[in-house]
């Protein structure tokens, strides 16, 4: 049983525990003369039942997804024959892989050796029986934890209390885990980063003007030492996004400028919802029209003009990666303008301001730091877009500033240094992940940036 389904008979199950444990507590109530005989309400009861009932069985059910595949690996890797034991880690991924995917279908078995068959069939094997192992004792701890709590229920039990106490701590564990997560995210990426400066030194990495990280498999190969200079990743980064930048935010501003204190309310009712239009086109979409349309005319007017210009250009993906973007910055600015408080223009208006003073003294340093928010946002969207610049400006690491030339950004080389099988233990595959961090250390920067600049121009107000 697949552990969506699994899961969702344990929503079922954990249902039927509350009917039950609501039930039996109106029934021991009855002989006492009512539920208001009860420590807490029924509902209480019922809700104690299902989560006695719930949360064990999540909590089986999530270790054995988290060390499930961990195990049935080293069984598989210790059942090999010994020549076949890989003897690094990237190696034993490689083969893990492999033996996955005949286990699969999407590798015929004839093109692999028979142990590395053989693995595959013990490979499902091993995980149906792990699959019917996980969902016995799921639902077995299910039922059993339902049981006792529904045995328990009496009608002196302060049901609510423990209820709140249960969610409390429900509530403190999900916040924990959104936190460890960011914890783990920095602390996997700075341990391969680690790795990665142990094969290619620092200054290369950070002063090189080439990047070309493809490497060779063996030391008699042509081109065994790639080249990992970032920063034409990091120019070609910073030109996109400022060119996204330059065409949405003086589009949503004053879209959002307009919307909240000019238009009437049919003009807005109908603009602003076909402006939020924009931000559910799928980025793909907006790939090919970047490369269908808006880059050959670039080119062809480039042409007319006499100027050289590549089919795929920084132009074309940050053009329309900047028209993706407009409704970040509209909407996200116009709920924080209308947030301003109505008696700011009407005393600004009173006093004898115009509306458009009122606007720039008043009511914009006021919805400043949301501005900000909605600008930051799209910039951090604009920096993590790879799909537009992929289809619109190509692969080429070009150290240019040229907008009409093929660039390529940081995001896009990290999805193609990790697309397909890859051994961790390469200075390739490792460098996703030095540029990944850079990327980070780079976001982080620019949060500070936008923090002090709120902080000095904000206008505080009673």
């Amino acid at each position: 049983m697949q552990a969506s389904t699994l899961l969702l008979l344990t929503l079922v199950l954990a249902l039927v525990a509350y009917g039950l444990g609501y039930a039996r507590s109106r029934a021991l109530a009855m002989p006492l003369g009512g539920i208001r005989h009860l420590k807490s309400l029924p509902f209480y009861y019922g809700a104690r039942a299902a989560l006695w009932c719930v949360i064990p069985a999540i909590l089986v059910l999530a270790l054995w997804a988290a060390f499930q595949d961990k195990v049935i690996q080293a069984l598989i890797i210790g059942s090999l024959p010994p020549e076949l034991i890989p003897d690094t880690e990237g190696r034993a991924s490689l083969l893990l892989s492999q033996i996955s995917n005949v286990a699969s279908g999407a590798l015929p078995p004839g093109f692999v050796e028979p142990p590395i068959v053989e693995a595959a069939e013990r490979l499902k094997a091993l995980r149906e029986q792990s699959q019917l192992l996980m969902s016995v004792l799921v639902i077995s701890v299910s039922v059993l934890a339902g049981f006792l709590g529904w045995l328990r229920i009496q009608p002196r039990l302060n049901a609510r209390v423990q209820v709140e106490s249960i969610l409390k701590w429900l509530f403190f564990a999900s916040a924990a885990l959104a936190i460890l997560t960011t914890i783990g995210i920095i602390f996997s990426v700075a341990f391969e980063t680690f790795r990665f400066f142990q094969k290619i030194s620092f200054i290369e990495f950070f002063f090189g003007t080439n990047w070309s990280p493809q490497t060779a498999l063996r030391a008699d190969q042509v081109a065994a030492e790639g080249a990992f200079g970032m920063i034409p990743l990091f120019t070609g980064t910073l030109l996109i996004s400022a060119i996204a930048m330059v065409v949405a935010v003086p589009v949503g501003l004053l879209s959002a400028i307009y919307l909240s204190e000019y238009a009437n309310k049919h003009v807005r009712s109908v603009v602003k919802p076909l402006l939020e239009l924009l931000a559910g086109i799928p980025t793909v979409v907006y790939g090919f029209f970047a490369a269908l349309t808006v880059a050959p005319f670039i080119s062809d007017f480039a042409a007319s003009l006499g100027i050289d210009a590549s089919s795929q250009s920084a132009l074309a993906a940050g053009g329309v990666m900047g028209i993706m973007i407009i409704p970040f910055v509209s909407s996200l600015s116009d709920d924080v303008i209308n947030a301003v408080p109505q008696t700011l223009r009407d005393g600004s208006l009173a006093l004898g301001a115009t509306q458009s003073e009122t606007m720039k003294k008043v009511i914009f340093p006021a919805a400043l730091p949301g501005i900000m928010g909605g600008v930051l946002l799209a910039v951090s969207r604009a920096i993590g877009e790879t799909m537009i610049v992929v289809m619109a400006a190509g692969l080429a690491a070009n150290l240019t500033a040229n907008p009409l030339e093929t660039v390529t950004t940081v995001t896009v080389q990290i999805v193609t240094l990790l697309t397909g099988d890859q051994e961790f233990d390469s200075a390739k595959t490792l460098a996703a992940f030095a540029l990944g961090a850079m990327l980070f250390l780079a976001t982080l920067l620019l949060n500070v940036i936008a923090l002090k600049i709120v902080r000095k121009y904000r206008e505080q107000y009673d």
